[in-house]
């Protein structure tokens, strides 16, 4: 495992773009099926980072950050066991689950850089409330950079302490601390979804809450279907919106007929 200043800077600095990307940009660049072939690129070994890519890819389709809740960091786990497979010549099974102690340690970064920057998250509040964009500005670039900066030591510290590092640093941390941040971390599921909830939710939507909700305990409680649950919910919510797509459409068409066919009635005379 001999990599130079220069592959481990650039694997830094890849890093910390796509961290940024997770929050801010959203422009899909963090998926480990992305990560995976630029890491084996800047590490001599662009197929296995394609196949470590794609394996936790597809570990990863339904356990992303949503409304809040944090799992296992997928950038950290991706890069990092893209990083295992290549430099430590893993399996590629056996570097995905050596990964899991550094996304581990991204899920607790996470949930604690989000603790603490919740007070400045305030001043833009305020900020907004005066149209003062520069401040807002300012405020935006600083959280970017603290998540990329997180994110980069954390991959970094590989080429400091070897493989089994993250996993020493997970031992080391204190049980109390790790017990909070776990805590934390199972809230946020529930705040986040209250808060797109608040949001997105709409009187005529009630219905498909519940219903979507009996349907997840009913398929999760089927051991031959708790498997695909995620995936059958999934067809079925499109399946409801596309007849809702349907019926929009459908009605738009009667109403513009409706408003050809009109000629006037007897009362203007037109």
């Amino acid at each position: 495992m001999d990599y130079n200043i220069f592959q481990v800077l650039l694997v830094f600095l890849v890093t910390f773009v796509i961290a940024i990307d997770q929050f801010d940009f959203l422009e899909s660049l963090y998926q480990p099926i992305v990560t995976g072939p630029i890491i084996g690129l800047i590490l001599g070994d662009l197929n296995t980072g394609l196949v470590v890519g794609g394996m936790y890819q597809l570990m990863t389709i339904g356990n992303m950050p949503v409304g809040g809740a944090q799992p296992p960091n997928a950038v950290i786990g991706g890069i990092m066991a893209t990083v295992l497979a290549i430099s430590v010549k893993m399996d590629a099974t056996l570097a995905i689950a050596a990964a899991i102690p550094f996304a581990m340690l991204g899920q607790y970064g996470i949930t604690l850089l989000f603790t603490l920057r919740s007070p400045i998250n305030a001043l833009a509040d305020k900020a907004a409330e005066n149209a003062d964009p520069k401040t807002i500005e300012k405020i935006t670039f600083l959280n970017m950079l603290l998540i990329g900066v997180v994110f980069g030591l954390i991959v970094t510290l590989f080429f400091i302490g070897g493989a089994t590092f993250g996993q020493d640093i997970v031992n080391a941390i204190p049980k109390w601390i790790t017990a909070g941040l776990s805590a934390a971390g199972g809230m946020m599921r529930y705040v986040g979804f209250a808060v797109l909830l608040k949001v997105m939710m709409s009187k005529d939507m009630w219905g498909f809450y519940f219903l979507g909700f009996a349907l997840a305990c009913i398929l999760t409680g089927i051991p031959a279907l708790a498997g695909p649950a995620l995936l059958l919910l999934a067809f079925i919510g499109f399946g409801f919106a596309y007849w809702d797509y349907q019926n929009r459409i459908h009605m738009k068409e009667l109403a513009g007929t409706a408003g050809a066919n009109y000629n006037g009635g007897d009362e203007d005379g037109i």
